[in-house]
């Protein structure tokens, strides 16, 4: 019988990070520079593909913009992404997004993402924070069949809006819970 303690789960996990770190997300790349022209052409696909967003964005007192997030599993899953907040369309600080999981999982999957913070309160919080995760709490606005993005009451009034977009892959469902962003120093 296998016993799985923290070290093998540990261990496996960090084997599953470095298996989405090989995807061509950003990692070894020259920095800010490219970071922020991946962000530019993330921005610009989605405001021409769903015109609402730009809408929110201004609306929004900061945007997290995260052009490329690959996650993969097999039993033991991770994800990784790195991307920049801009406050009035200035970049002030760069971001990575880390997963990890465990369960019944198999396949691999790239998106885009970006946080829209709503309120002055959501995003001086965000910024404080050693290493902010998103919860269950946060809203998400969806993609209807004619390409526009729907938002209920409830998403419009909430501090931090989501938006999940480019999905490739054969890994089912791209959810941002448990996702945690940390600063870093491209």
């Amino acid at each position: 019988m296998t016993h799985l303690n923290r070290r093998s789960f540990t261990l496996a996990g960090l084997a599953g990070m470095g298996l989405t770190a090989a995807c061509g997300n950003g990692i070894g790349s020259n920095g800010a520079q490219e970071i922020d022209a991946r962000v530019d052409n993330t921005l610009d696909y989605l405001y021409s593909n769903y015109p609402n967003a730009a809408d929110l964005a201004e609306k929004s007192v900061g945007v997290l913009v995260m052009p490329v997030v690959t996650e993969a599993g097999f039993g033991f899953g991770g994800g990784y992404g790195r991307g920049a907040l801009r406050v009035n369309d200035t970049t002030v600080d760069y971001y990575s997004a880390t997963k990890g999981s465990f369960g019944l999982q198999i396949g691999a999957q790239q998106y885009a993402h970006v946080l829209f913070f709503m309120t002055e309160g959501a995003l001086s919080e965000f910024r404080r924070s050693s290493g902010w995760a998103a919860g269950a709490d946060l809203k998400y606005v969806v993609s209807d069949e004619g390409g526009m993005l729907k938002a209920d009451t409830t998403t419009v009034l909430a501090p931090v809006i989501a938006v999940i977009f480019g999905q490739a892959g054969l890994h089912v469902g791209a959810t941002l819970e448990g996702v945690k962003y940390s600063r870093i120093i491209p």
